[in-house]
């Protein structure tokens, strides 16, 4: 009954090999790098840990408290960040947003984390601008 189910499906054209076999590495050498398809990353969150455990490390992170610190996944070092996606980078000396490019991934002694994972009102505060009643 279910045999059938997958016919009309087709990869994404991001996925589809567009060299011969024997040249692809040679003239793609790093297929998909950049492109925002596939799995979800969140088990590489758990790994990365939160905010709470840079403050347990000693990076400053004023104006929130622990359990709002908890609420911020940080991005795991080596994987991908999502390009035109916002992050803040929270062992910068200066915190500022930025969006992120298709070749950027997450480096030792940074420590990312993406907008859309955190709540609107902890993100105004991790980059220091607090909006009126916050």
């Amino acid at each position: 009954m279910n045999e059938d189910r997958n016919q009309d499906r087709f990869p994404k054209q991001q996925a589809k090999q567009k060299h011969p076999d024997r040249w692809q590495r040679d003239l793609n050498p790093d297929h998909l790098a950049g492109q925002n398809i596939g799995a979800d990353s969140d088990a590489r969150v758990l790994e990365a840990g939160n905010a709470l455990h840079l403050r347990k490390r000693g990076v400053a992170i004023d104006g929130l408290e622990d359990d709002e610190l908890k609420a911020v996944p940080l991005i795991a070092e080596g994987e991908r960040l999502q390009q035109g996606s916002t992050y803040v980078d929270l062992q910068a000396s200066r915190r500022e947003e930025f969006t992120a490019r298709g070749d950027m991934e997450a480096a030792a002694g940074h420590a990312y984390v993406a907008k859309d994972r955190v709540p609107y009102e902890i993100w105004n505060r991790l980059i220091g601008e607090p909006k009126p009643g916050q």
